[in-house]
């Protein structure tokens, strides 16, 4: 896609580009981001790049053994019209947001079709651009029928901005029935949770690690059953939790029974699969298999699936796992 459009890459080969993209050591978290303008601008504003990634991605968890995924994106980040700014230094195009969620659509549908699991999206405020945030609500919305499943807001959590768009869009999610997931606690202050739950309506949380800082809030949410998001590859790389696998904030949620599901985060980034992820815990938080099996369940109660479909991916772990259906 970068020579059909004559734009430069950091590398001419699959290897070479991932050389300058990916990372095995952490990198602070607004420096991770920085990875994204290595090679967005060939990708951004190009319709037969965003459809077919999103029908690549559904293969590639499908050679995962994955049997549902709830992908996620920032449909203002792939456009270039009707957006403001137009992101990665392109020049306006005719590709808008709105179009976007379209063609990643086509592409997922047809990845369900060929590949035979089941894929959601949620579609991505951007912290550092409150004035996108009513249009993602508008477009969730719009195809909430039609693979999207719920509102995200993601970014950079040190940035000072007003949030007051932010907060209109997640209010009008709410009204509208619209599922809510917020990243908060990932490098932020447990007060980013204070603001996700309370304020944002947030019925997961992204990461979250840091809500240990706060045992008042933490155990709160504990009570609540939050759902946190948890991605132990990208919380090492991304500096967000200390370095040591052995004290990571997901033991104490193992320990304590929190409802939390083991995840990946950015792929291309980090070049890791499910099973890098699975490893970890298994490797250095000594996770068994009825762990596994726990957490696989929590994450498909906490999905954002509708009701009946939710019932039906469950029974489908059921029955993988050999498990009499709890009433929990």
């Amino acid at each position: 896609f970068s020579r059909k459009r004559g734009i430069p890459l950091p590398g001419s080969t699959v290897e070479e580009l991932l050389e300058h993209v990916s990372y095995k050591t952490p990198l602070t978290l607004t420096k991770f981001l920085e990875k994204f303008n290595l090679y967005m601008p060939a990708i951004a504003g190009d319709r037969e790049a965003i459809r077919r990634i999103a029908y690549e991605l559904v293969e590639t968890k499908a050679k995962e053994g994955i049997a549902y995924v709830e992908v996620r994106y920032s449909p203002h980040l792939l456009a270039n019209c009707k957006v403001e700014p137009i992101p990665w230094g392109q020049k306006e195009g005719d590709l808008t947001p709105d179009e976007v969620v379209s063609l990643v659509n086509q592409g997922l549908q047809d990845g369900e079709r060929d590949f035979r699991i089941k894929v959601r999206s949620i579609l991505c405020c951007m912290r550092h651009m409150p004035s996108w945030s009513p249009e993602v609500v508008e477009l969730c919305k719009k195809y909430r029928n039609n693979s999207v499943v719920a509102i995200d807001l993601a970014g950079d959590e040190c940035l000072k901005v007003d949030s007051s768009e932010h907060r209109k869009a997640y209010e009008e999610a709410e009204r509208c029935g619209i599922h809510r997931t917020v990243h908060a606690g990932e490098a932020g202050p447990p007060a980013m949770i204070k603001e996700a739950v309370y304020l944002l309506k947030a019925e997961r949380i992204g990461h979250g690690y840091h809500v240990l800082e706060d045992p008042e809030l933490y155990k709160e949410l504990l009570g609540r059953k939050m759902h946190f998001e948890v991605c132990p590859w990208s919380s090492y790389l991304t500096g967000a939790c200390v370095p040591d696998f052995r004290k990571h904030p997901v033991t104490q949620f193992r320990k304590d029974q929190a409802n939390y599901s083991i995840n990946t985060d950015d792929p291309l980034i980090f070049n890791s699969t499910i099973d890098k992820d699975y490893s970890i815990v298994k490797e250095y938080m000594g996770f068994t298999e009825e762990e596994f099996r726990r957490v696989n369940i929590n994450a498909a109660r906490s999905s954002f699936l509708p009701e009946q479909e939710k019932q039906e991916l469950l029974n489908t772990l059921y029955e993988a796992y050999g498990m009499v259906p709890s009433t929990s």
